[in-house]
């Protein structure tokens, strides 16, 4: 069966973005180093990235190119897939361009009769309608020491609660918490 994890980062107040943007939360992170060391070893046993148009683009303007980044071979060498209704095509540098789908939700479900692990990054728009279609596995958080008091929440005002189950927990040198709860049905 298909397992999908999705991976966000956020302040301590539940907010994935600030008003200023993204940004704001990996300003607060002094040292990536603890989280790079842990996606090497994830990304081992995934098969697919999942991602958003918007996160698509800002990620294939940086990974193509980072080759000093830890985790850039593993980024570089997974297949991809994006989730987008404008895009034609995916390219992603001279690696293998991303696959383009118009509905995250089936095509996770298309995936569901097979082994593929599948990682969703950032994607806000394809996190949300992925849990309130019942299709997210595992959810990690990993918390910045950071409170913004506005912004991009992790779930959007009005959304069915979503039942967790701890899995693991860790307190990282740079003041982030890393949680990984499984998604209860």
């Amino acid at each position: 069966m298909g397992h999908v994890l999705v991976q966000q980062w956020m302040s301590v107040d539940g907010f994935l973005a600030g008003p200023g943007g993204e940004g704001d939360v990996f300003a607060a992170v002094p040292d990536f180093g603890d989280s790079e060391r842990h996606n090497t070893a994830l990304l081992e046993s995934v098969d697919e990235m999942l991602l958003g148009r918007r996160t698509y683009q800002e990620f294939a303007a940086f990974w193509p190119e980072a080759t000093d980044q830890p985790m850039a071979r593993q980024v570089n060498g997974l297949a991809k897939t994006v989730c987008s209704g404008t895009l034609g095509a995916a390219p992603w540098g001279t690696h293998e361009a991303a696959r383009v789908v118009p509905d995250a939700v089936a095509h996770v479900r298309s995936q569901r009769g097979s082994d593929r692990r599948t990682i969703v990054w950032g994607s806000v728009s394809v996190m949300r309608a992925l849990l309130a279609a019942g299709e997210v596995d595992e959810l990690e958080l990993f918390v910045a020491p950071i409170a913004l008091g506005a912004g991009t929440p992790l779930l959007a005002p009005g959304e069915r609660p979503v039942p967790l189950r701890l899995r693991e927990s860790e307190t990282w040198p740079a003041g982030v918490t890393r949680s990984r709860y499984v998604v209860t049905r």
